[in-house]
């Protein structure tokens, strides 16, 4: 009787943490409802780029502050496209994040972003950029080490294109 107890008492404290985490999400949609969509991909914008992880988008400045809408907060395997129009996000089980030339502000690299943090000072690709007048940053994780720098040097090419 203490053992069945005692699993009773375990998964009702999992399931109180479960419901709160699925309520602190909800609460976090709702502070956020206010952010424009983001704008479409260009339909013939196919092109295959860094595959890696795509993190998360979060407020800049404030990696632990994951943006909840529009599917921004959600982790995904994906691979990054960098055109002429911008950067396109191609990712698995959730929509692609598209973020136009004219909007990217910065890019870096760095440990972490939003709960991912890696061994390596350089680990992740952090762009910078502004939509609905907020400042974001979306954290991206190559899968090839060897594809963070070139990744990061288009990325700053297209920047300072776009500010020309």
């Amino acid at each position: 009787m203490k053992a069945f107890l005692g699993i009773l008492g375990t998964l009702l404290v999992l399931a109180a943490a479960y419901y709160g985490m699925f309520r602190g999400w909800r609460n976090r949609q709702a502070r956020q409802a206010d952010l424009a969509p983001l704008p479409a991909a260009p339909a013939d914008d196919k092109t295959k780029g860094v595959e890696g992880v795509y993190v998360a988008t979060t407020t800049a400045g404030d990696w632990m502050d994951r943006i909840a809408v529009h599917e921004l907060g959600v982790r995904s395997i994906a691979d990054l496209a960098v055109s002429e129009a911008g950067l396109i996000f191609h990712r698995q089980g959730a929509a692609d994040v598209f973020i136009p030339a004219d909007h990217l502000t910065g890019v870096r690299t760095d440990r972490g972003i939003a709960g991912k943090v890696t061994a390596e000072k350089s680990g992740l690709v952090v762009v910078s950029w502004q939509h609905d007048g907020r400042a974001l940053d979306t954290g991206f994780r190559p899968r090839r080490k060897a594809d963070t720098a070139p990744l990061t040097a288009s990325i700053s090419t297209l920047i300072g294109a776009e500010q020309k």
